[in-house]
């Protein structure tokens, strides 16, 4: 799908001249951090709209991505007939779903029409059962009552306090949903908070956190955020400038179910538990001399433990594991 993705974005920016493709990019990254929350659609033009998509939609696609292959690891035998994008703009979520599960339809909102447009373009031929939709982003929106996953990536720090409670409330009435943020302290505070507003709505969270309860983290102090590899193609390099061909995407996020879900889920694994993982790698994890340091949200809380080379087994998962793993082993 990634691959789909890169062929649909190549020559998009073919016709722009490259200062107005540097001046929309600018515009864009001050919106994408979060420091302009508006009751207006940030993509303005298709000037905008194909800066943007050749700017975030392969970042926006891999953080998806991952937040959604934690989701499925949890609930293996669960998928989706229904996904409603909100404020899907030009669908990178929409591709990371399609690459996640298949035999599902998908709705996309946003409010612009030129972003909708993009999207449907893009799309054509690789994603068919899709409907791209113009609906107002924040206070009256929901989503249908048969809504099996909502997906909102990046788009909460572009809404005002009430647009965003009103769009998580909506994302609440679907039977899953995930919500992506940058990976900054205030997505993670963003996220943080749309983490409440799922549980006190009744859901359980599925990922990253290993329960419901409340976040351990003290706010101010550090933020919970993953990482996501990002490869560069020609493109995006002409668009955002640099010569690795790769780049680190940083993002917070929450997947939660409500309890049917997570129940019927155990049923179909033979009553086999469903839901959170035991505990969650929340930074890369430190290689040491025979033994590497792994720092986890657990249940009971924060805590590092120490895996060496008698551990055996643990110790050699320990070192393929990576940074936002579920870590089903336990300590000692």
């Amino acid at each position: 799908m990634h691959d789909e993705l890169r062929a649909a974005l190549a020559g998009l920016l073919d016709g722009l001249p490259p200062t107005q493709a540097a001046r929309a990019v600018d515009r864009l990254i001050a919106n994408y951090r979060g420091r302009t929350p508006t009751d207006s659609p940030v993509l303005r033009d298709r000037a905008d709209v194909a800066a943007y998509a050749a700017y975030r939609m392969p970042a926006t696609f891999e953080a998806v991505r991952h937040a959604l292959d934690a989701f499925a690891a949890r609930l293996p035998r669960w998928s989706p007939a229904t996904h409603v994008d909100i404020g899907g703009g030009t669908g990178a979520a929409s591709w990371a779903v399609a690459a996640t599960w298949t035999g599902h339809r998908t709705t996309v909102y946003d409010w612009a029409e030129p972003a909708l447009e993009l999207g449907r373009e893009l799309a054509a031929g690789v994603l068919p059962e899709t409907d791209w939709q113009r609906r107002v982003i924040g206070a009256g929106m929901a989503v249908p009552e048969d809504t099996d996953l909502v997906t909102v990536s990046y788009v909460l720090g572009e809404l005002r306090p009430q647009d965003r409670r009103a769009v998580v409330e909506a994302a609440a009435g679907a039977r899953a949903a995930v919500l992506i943020e940058p990976g900054t302290p205030d997505g993670y505070l963003r996220i943080r908070e749309a983490r409440e507003q799922l549980t006190d709505a009744g859901l359980r969270i599925v990922a990253p956190c290993p329960h419901s309860g409340a976040c351990p983290i003290v706010p101010g102090e550090d933020w919970c955020h993953m990482s996501a590899r990002v490869a560069r193609s020609s493109l995006h390099r002409q668009v955002k400038g640099g010569s690795l061909p790769y780049e680190d995407e940083k993002f917070s996020y929450v997947a939660a179910v409500r309890p049917e879900v997570a129940d019927e889920a155990a049923g179909a694994a033979g009553g086999t538990a469903a839901g959170s993982a035991p505990s969650r790698i929340v930074r890369k994890p430190q290689l040491r001399k025979g033994q590497v340091l792994l720092d986890l949200c657990t249940e009971q809380g924060l805590r590092r433990d120490t895996v060496t080379k008698r551990h055996g087994d643990r110790y050699k998962a320990a070192r393929d594991a990576e940074w936002g793993d579920a870590w089903e082993r336990p300590a000692g």
